[in-house]
């Protein structure tokens, strides 16, 4: 490690839990972000702040002006840009160091195979539709990669971590079977800003424990935050042993 980056990154070197090994193991890591929009912003801001090596970012979308009211990864000059793109701008601007990938299409199955079997350590899911969280669970379960799920809708938001690496791990089929995109999309439904802050925020501090082997992860708990009241509640999630994705009867 650099003189440089130790300066860099001092702050958190100091903490006891963290240490120079959690940042090395930050800086060798690899994370794919699916989706930059409200989650996904600050997600990337702030592992990219922490010095996490590679993000790799897959969005098809491009930037409008109602995405700026919650998706602070972007600026008004990047109207009508990709999102990825946006995206990569900003993160360079705010760490040089890190190595930033761009995908400019929609994900599916054979992308998500191609990228987390060859090169990634962790994927967050900050999507909006839920085929894509089906088949990023999937992927992630095959594979035995980390997921760090969020969301977040209206006043209300989300987040759990998926780690197939064990054994009595749920997955995110073992919560979900199934829902309606339309009436879960912030378009039709409206979200408060700060909300995906906090949510994304907190998907970024995850990752970070996972990546460097701090502390305990939420694998096996669910966050529901609510910010009418500012209040959070944690629900226990077993492992469905009849999930098509991670149970017995799995492909």
């Amino acid at each position: 490690m650099r003189d440089e980056q130790l300066l860099r990154y001092s702050r958190q070197i100091m903490l006891p839990a963290f240490d120079i090994e959690g940042q090395a193991r930050l800086l060798q890591s690899t994370v794919l972000v699916v989706g930059m929009g409200g989650l996904g912003s600050p997600v990337a801001m702030y592992l990219a702040a922490a010095g996490v090596g590679h993000l790799i970012l897959v969005d098809d979308d491009i930037v409008e002006i109602s995405n700026l009211q919650r998706q602070i990864v972007h600026r008004e000059a990047a109207l009508g840009d990709s999102k990825v793109e946006s995206a990569q701008r900003t993160l360079t601007a705010l760490n040089s160091d890190v190595k930033i990938t761009t995908i400019h299409q929609r994900v599916d199955k054979p992308l998500l195979a191609r990228l987390v079997s060859d090169q990634v350590d962790l994927v967050i899911d900050a999507c909006d539709n839920f085929s894509t969280r089906f088949a990023i669970n999937e992927i992630c379960v095959h594979y035995k990669v980390p997921l760090v799920s969020g969301a977040a809708i209206r006043l209300e938001g989300q987040v759990a971590v998926f780690d197939s690496r064990q054994p009595d791990s749920p997955c995110y089929q073992c919560l979900y079977h199934g829902g309606d995109d339309e009436q879960m999309s912030c378009s039709r439904n409206g979200v408060l800003a700060p909300v995906v802050g906090v949510i994304g925020s907190m998907q970024a501090l995850e990752a970070i424990k996972v990546l460097s082997g701090m502390g305990t992860s939420l694998c096996g708990r669910l966050l529901l935050f609510d910010a009418m009241t500012s209040t959070w509640r944690e629900l226990r999630l077993p492992r469905d042993p009849a999930c098509s994705a991670c149970g017995a009867g799995a492909p």
